[in-house]
């Protein structure tokens, strides 16, 4: 079968790219630009556990030496510290530059056998047909391009979107900033900080460390005011740090300015037949500390699993439009809470009557935005496509599964987001007492026989894991997951008609052309979870 074709070649392009060739989906990458980024601090993204997560697992080597983790999260309005989060119980965020996350899924994809990166080559036309999409560019390699589905990462200005006639409604200039990356010793090392109508400067503004004592700062600016000159911008830099550090103004080393204006825009549509958009191509936003990049990584994570599925064994339309449906609401339901949030934090009127549950202050709505956390910024939940919730867990269904360490059937023990992306829905068993079991003792008895019997008859491939525990559910709770890492369904023991039923209901149905004579839904012969 042909390949899929990403257009764009941003964070968000790569990492569908990769994702894709985790599922085993060779992929051709087109880059307008020459396959290099330019090195701008002040350009940063923030991925919280979720991403950074998906991040590592694509092989993204730069997030170690070149991310900083918050060691704590500020809140101050005025003189007075409102907050002060510690992260002992949750990931902290992740800080790095988006062309550090960029060049080190630049260099993953680049020695991914399944990938083809081909640069200076910008998309002009494509057509579609009943088997697959044939894409035309020039420049570098001009030349006509055979994929089976293509999908358009290539930022705001889209031209995949532009080429399907995809209407990108929204809203213009919804907030502007000033930015800086400077070098400075604040009086908080490793701290960020959301600081509100500061001593002096606008009435907002953050600082978020990223390494070797470099921070990244953003000034909230008046929507229709004047140009930020570069005099400007350095009595802002001066007088933002002398009212943190007691008056006087520290040495300092400018590294990066600029000065960014975010919109929020949502396309009309995310599919039209085997094309797709994903990232800045199908939504814009960042207002009130929501991400843009993780946003779209989310999109590819989600997208990745179900072209996939496609390419190897025919999917349904259904589940092809699941993407758009679930993705879309999401996002829809971000920029639907930040615009309802934003007349009170920017006006000042009562947030109760706008956002739901919202009686808190402003300076805890800003903050879980930044955070990842609340309405602005919380993982998203899809409304699981099968009602099978048998015991309740700490997980709402469709919720993103809580990180527990889990013994693979090779008898590795790894955290359970490290074996997303790989192809397959994963049954996870809760049995307390088999992190202190050889494995050869409780692999063959009680319930795992006949639940690795259940896996390995799934209409689709999964894998069957075990965990000592899983936040909120009891013994012999049984778990499947989407590859995704969404939870689809929760048993009480082993039900293999039920298990069955929603895993048939996770990829949507059988695919519309299936052989008549191989029924779609046989229970596979070949077991593939195998527990020796």
């Amino acid at each position: 079968m042909d390949p899929v074709i990403v257009v764009g070649s941003g964070p968000v392009g790569l990492s569908l790219t990769l994702a894709l060739a985790g599922h085993g989906v060779p992929c051709v990458l087109l880059d307008e630009g020459p396959g290099k980024d330019e090195p701008r601090p002040a350009r940063s993204v923030v991925l919280h556990s979720d991403t950074a997560a998906m991040a590592h697992r694509l092989g993204c080597a730069t997030l170690r030496d070149e991310g900083a983790h918050f060691a704590a999260w500020r809140t101050m309005r005025r003189r007075q510290e409102a907050r002060r989060i510690t992260f002992e119980d949750r990931p902290a965020p992740l800080h790095l530059p988006q062309h550090a996350l960029a060049r080190g899924l630049r260099d993953a994809a680049a020695a991914h056998p399944l990938v083809q990166l081909v640069t200076d080559c910008k998309l002009d036309s494509l057509e579609q047909d009943g088997h697959g999409v044939t894409a035309h560019t020039r420049g570098a390699e001009t030349t006509w391009w055979r994929g089976s589905h293509l999908v358009g990462c290539d930022g705001a200005r889209s031209t995949v979107r532009k080429l399907l006639g995809i209407r990108f409604p929204g809203r213009t200039a919804v907030e502007r900033y000033a930015v800086a990356a400077l070098r400075a010793e604040l009086p908080w090392p490793g701290e960020a900080l959301l600081h509100r109508s500061p001593p002096a400067g606008p009435e907002e503004v953050t600082a978020r460390p990223l390494p070797d004592g470099v921070w990244r700062l953003d000034w909230l600016l008046p929507p229709r005011g004047d140009l930020v000159t570069p005099d400007a911008l350095v009595t802002l830099i001066r007088d933002t740090l002398a009212g943190w550090c007691g008056g006087t103004t520290p040495p300092y080393d400018l590294i990066d300015t600029g000065v960014h204006t975010l919109h929020h825009r949502l396309a009309r549509r995310w599919r039209d037949g085997r094309a797709f958009l994903a990232g800045d191509a199908a939504h814009l936003l960042g207002a009130l500390g929501t991400q843009g990049v993780e946003e779209g990584m989310r999109d590819a994570e989600n997208l990745a699993w179900k072209l996939a599925l496609a390419w190897h064994q025919g999917a349904s339309e259904a589940l092809l439009d699941s993407y758009e449906d679930e993705r879309r609401t999401a996002v829809a339901a971000r920029l639907r809470a930040a615009d309802q949030a934003m007349p009170a934090l920017r006006g000042g009127s009562a947030l109760r009557t706008l956002v739901p549950g919202a009686a808190r202050s402003a300076e805890a709505l800003l903050t879980d935005g930044h955070l990842g956390r609340g309405p602005l910024g919380a993982e998203p939940v899809y409304a699981p496509p099968v009602a099978v919730q048998e015991v309740p867990t700490a997980t709402e269904p469709g919720g993103p599964v809580a990180n527990v360490a889990v013994t693979a059937p090779d008898g590795a023990t790894v955290p359970l987001r490290d074996l997303l992306g790989r192809g397959r829905l994963l049954v996870l068993l809760v049995a307390p007492g088999t992190g202190v079991w050889d494995r050869r003792h409780w692999a063959g008895a009680g319930l795992m026989p006949r639940l690795a019997a259940a896996v390995a008859a799934l209409p689709v491939r999964a894998e069957l894991l075990v965990a000592d525990a899983y936040p909120g559910a009891p013994a012999h709770t049984v778990l499947l997951v989407r590859p995704d890492g969404h939870l689809a369904a929760t048993f009480e023991g082993v039900r293999p008609a039920e298990l069955y039923e929603a895993a048939d209901a996770v990829r949507a149905g059988a695919p519309a052309d299936a052989p008549a004579d191989v029924p779609a839904d046989r229970p596979s012969t070949t077991p593939t979870a195998v527990i020796d």
